[in-house]
């Protein structure tokens, strides 16, 4: 199963902001993920830096790739904009990480 691993930043007065929007996920936006291949999405937050850390299980690389060009997808990032690091196009600025080491 692929694994995509990333990390994103919010903004420090912003933490708890981002942490009640996912509590209130939007039940559309959970079903288009599950319906582009993910099987397990989790995000972790380092308080100090207001990085986060995601980390997801997903079922296909293509299928998963043409969820960003998803309305609701567009409309979440948008609605995340003013809490976070975005580009342009509103998507959250991310960094892929490398896998080095795995038991």
């Amino acid at each position: 199963m692929p694994v995509k691993v990333f990390c994103m930043r919010i903004y420090p007065d912003k933490q708890e902001e981002y942490q009640d929007r996912h509590k209130h996920l939007w039940p559309e936006m959970r079903l288009a993920l599950r319906e582009h291949g993910v099987v397990n999405y989790t995000i972790y937050l380092e308080p100090s830096s207001s990085i986060l850390f995601a980390y997801l299980e997903i079922t296909d690389e293509v299928l998963w790739q043409k969820m960003a060009k998803t309305p609701i997808n567009q409309k979440w990032w948008k609605y995340m904009e003013d809490i976070m690091e975005t580009n342009v196009d509103a998507s959250p600025i991310n960094w892929e990480l490398k896998s080095v080491f795995q038991l």
